[in-house]
């Protein structure tokens, strides 16, 4: 059986709501899009360019879906977008009536059975990126494997947040951290700390 993964920006008070830019989710009135841009170095780049060298398929929302079609296929010469561009994409959606992205599958029915069918499937790593209303649906289910979440030295106090009310109680383990200090000694964060589901 296959892995699934979720990988995730987050805040210290586990915001996971529009990292990438102030348009990205304004739902509920979010006002702080575009929280990680002032954090990112050359280390996470480092990080992330690994975690996009190895074979994945991506599992996505319809958010997220929608915010990497509507770029990265138009991203040309960036390697990330190489990768994600020919990996294959399940996209769960009650909304949507096709997926025109190269190499995606819209889902429509049963989530967690189609999930469980695809990690029964033999193939690379499963990823979630982003989806926050997804990885609630995988958390319920109990689907989730690992979880890679890279924790940025800020708080919100708003906005959807990666365990939200109701998650099922679990004990985690941690496999691996890494902390980055910024060059001017100012903030930390940590670029990835996999965890696994289980007792700790």
């Amino acid at each position: 059986m296959r892995r699934l993964s979720v990988n995730t920006f987050l805040t210290l008070d586990g915001v996971m709501q529009a990292p990438g830019g102030p348009e990205e989710d304004p739902t509920g009135g979010f006002t702080h899009g575009g929280w990680s841009a002032n954090y990112w170095d050359e280390r996470m780049g480092q990080v992330m360019g690994e975690s996009m060298s190895k074979p994945f398929d991506l599992l996505l929302g319809r958010k997220t879906y929608e915010i990497f079609a509507a770029h990265w296929p138009y991203a040309k010469g960036d390697p990330a977008a190489d990768a994600l561009n020919s990996a294959k994409k399940f996209v769960a959606s009650r909304t949507l009536d096709r997926v025109e992205w190269q190499n995606s599958t819209l889902i429509k029915g049963d989530v967690g059975r189609e999930v469980v069918a695809q990690k029964e499937r033999s193939g690379p790593e499963l990823q979630v990126h982003g989806s926050s209303n997804l990885i609630q649906t995988l958390l319920n289910s109990d689907l989730i494997d690992e979880f890679r979440l890279w924790v940025f030295p800020l708080v919100l106090g708003t906005g959807k947040r990666l365990f939200a009310d109701g998650t099922i109680p679990a004990g985690l383990k941690l496999n691996a951290s890494e902390s980055v200090r910024a060059a001017d000694g100012g903030r930390s964060r940590a670029p990835a700390a996999p965890c696994d589901p289980g007792l700790a």
